[in-house]
């Protein structure tokens, strides 16, 4: 099941020291108007979490998650999983919330690291290279 978390204060927003993806950025940017953080819960269990930025364009780099703008375009910059397959649903459990509550949003896509783990999760996923950058990639999934 799909949750969010609002707030720092919620019974699993502790879990965001795991992220082993971007640990570094400030837990605060993370929830906002245009910031998501979103779970895969079954039975009080935290199975997924993933860190998800409402921008005007595709980012090349961190800090252009974070700088205001009309959004257009979801990108997914963080996911880890507890168990197998939960963070492949929570990606498209996400993108369901995310269509349905942001009609605005036309383009689903990440800013992920350069490594053979995040290309075949992505891949694997139904997504594709959209652009590779310095220091990063942007995979875009079909939707």
């Amino acid at each position: 099941m799909l949750y969010q978390i609002q707030s720092l204060t919620d019974q699993f927003a502790h879990f965001l020291r795991d992220d082993p993806v971007r640990p570094h950025i400030d837990h605060n940017l993370r929830i906002g108007k245009q910031q998501f953080i979103f779970a895969a819960v079954e039975e009080n269990n935290l199975n997924a979490m993933t860190c998800v930025s409402l921008t005007g364009d595709i980012p090349k780099i961190e800090e252009e998650l974070f700088e205001p703008s009309e959004p257009s375009v979801a990108v997914f910059y963080t996911i880890w999983s507890y168990s197998p397959g939960s963070g492949r649903q929570l990606i498209f459990d996400s993108v369901k919330f995310i269509q349905s509550n942001f009609t605005d949003i036309s383009r689903f896509v990440t800013l992920s690291p350069k490594t053979e783990i995040a290309y075949k999760f992505h891949i694997k996923n139904g997504a594709f290279v959209l652009r590779e950058n310095l220091y990063t990639i942007n995979y875009e999934y079909r939707i």
